[in-house]
């Protein structure tokens, strides 16, 4: 790979010290990032493409720490409905998915999240139903056609309706079924290695859809492989109401008791956590996946991040799934979480800088990979966004950083991902963006057939 240099914008970086530059540059050589600056780059530097950013912002790629990419193609359905009703409403279009949906609807869910900046994502994909294909190997064969790092989670339910869980039974697997496609996944897939764009997590889905058994076994798999756990966790007032009838406990103290706090977990949303909790997930080093458009849609309430993040508990932000979000825009999450956390905790609860510090360097966290992303300095992955801010939309806001967060979507001038353009000038540069929607379109029209689906 030739050297590329990215000079004249301005540059936060996230390192430790959160050095900011107002004119700066940045030197990609072989896939990392050698050098970030003061000023214009030297110019007889050999074999370099200089890319002129003058009027850009250069930030970190975005992490995405909580996805479901199946959804794509379940958009604009239940859409005035609560968690409960709205699963309940789409667990049985979701039971007609296959690998060619599955496929379908990732590279269009990846595609946007490209298209908004996001370099690495993870996806929470939990429903496998029998004879539906090589699911997580769909999207992942999608990841790898957009360009993006990932960290697809290979999840599950096995409580059924007639067990007194959530999901219609012919939509959950058995333990042994889990537990051995989870084995497959891992040893097949999961990269650990610092140049690795393919890491695999465990995700049994939730609280009301696993039984104790799975969740505890999916623990020992994932600690016994060296991989992260993830789950849904106190998203709303039914999950809560549900925890304490079946199990007695909040659903944070459920999860405690099976051995699922730790720096190796992440939870999605924990809207509904109290002091005792949050204290629990911050001295065990458990993180946090904030989704504020998913949850504002669904109506299950604004997650406490300013007290997260002020007990320690590592933040990062979540798309959630495109039928909970049907904008599937991880920068406006950025936004969403400012405005969300000033509205019930005053103008100092969330700082511009704090909203794109969670985007980046802290959604890294989240996901274990902030050794190699998640900041713009010598010697990580060159994973960068650059971002347009000289046009009408943003040109007279002072602060570029306050530009991106508080202004409308800034275009995206260039995406790299390990050095590799995916995006150039709002355009994903390996796939035809019109040819995807079009396969999205046809996916959709299928898949709500089968169905059963009328408009």
């Amino acid at each position: 790979m030739s050297t590329i240099v990215i000079d004249g914008c301005a540059v936060v970086t996230m390192d430790a010290d959160r050095t900011e530059q107002d004119t700066g540059h940045i030197i990609v050589e072989g896939g990392r990032i050698s050098a970030v600056g003061e000023g214009r780059a030297p110019r007889d530097l050999p074999r370099a493409t200089y890319v002129d950013s003058t009027g850009c912002l250069a930030t970190p790629g975005l992490v995405n720490t909580h996805h479901h990419l199946y959804q794509w193609v379940t958009r604009g359905l239940a859409v005035d409905a609560a968690l409960f009703d709205w699963l309940t409403t789409l667990y049985p279009v979701w039971g007609c998915i296959d690998e060619a949906t599955v496929r379908a609807a990732a590279t269009g869910g990846l595609g946007q999240l490209a298209l908004t900046g996001c370099s690495t994502t993870t996806d929470h994909h939990y429903v496998f139903s029998a004879g539906a294909g090589d699911l997580l190997g769909a999207e992942i064969a999608a990841a790898r056609a957009i360009g993006l790092r990932f960290l697809p989670t290979r999840g599950s339910m096995d409580l059924g309706q007639s067990r007194g869980g959530l999901p219609p039974d012919h939509i959950v697997e058995d333990i042994d079924t889990v537990l051995a496609a989870t084995q497959t996944a891992i040893d097949e897939h999961h990269d650990p290695g610092p140049d690795s764009m393919l890491r695999i997590g465990v995700a049994p889905c939730s609280p009301f859809s696993v039984t104790r058994e799975l969740l505890q076994q999916s623990a020992a798999l994932a600690r016994d492989k060296g991989v992260r756990l993830h789950t849904h966790l106190a998203e709303t007032t039914d999950e809560d109401d549900y925890c304490r009838e079946h199990f007695g406990s909040t659903p944070a103290e459920y999860v405690e008791s099976l051995g699922w706090l730790g720096p190796d977990v992440w939870f999605a949303h924990a809207v509904h956590l109290d002091d005792k909790s949050i204290g629990r997930l911050a001295e065990s080093g458990t993180s946090v996946a904030h989704c504020p458009s998913s949850n504002g849609r669904l109506g299950a309430g604004i997650c406490r991040s300013r007290d997260l993040r002020e007990a320690g508990v590592p933040v990062g932000l979540g798309v959630d799934g495109a039928a909970s979000n049907e904008a599937g825009s991880l920068l406006t999450e950025l936004r969403q979480a400012v405005l969300f956390a000033r509205a019930i905790g005053g103008s100092d609860a969330l700082t511009v800088r704090g909203a794109l510090e969670m985007a980046t360097i802290r959604g890294a966290r989240v996901l274990g990979w902030d050794d190699q992303t998640g900041s713009l300095e010598p010697g990580k992955l060159a994973d960068v966004a650059l971002w347009r801010l000289d046009t009408l939309a943003h040109i007279d806001i002072a602060d570029p950083v306050a530009a991106l967060v508080l202004g409308a979507p800034a275009p995206l001038e260039l995406l790299l991902v390990q050095g590799m353009p995916v995006v150039e000038q709002g355009r994903l540069v390996n796939l035809d963006e019109y040819a995807v929607a079009r396969e999205v379109r046809a996916a959709s029209t299928a898949l709500l057939a089968r169905a059963g689906v009328t408009s």
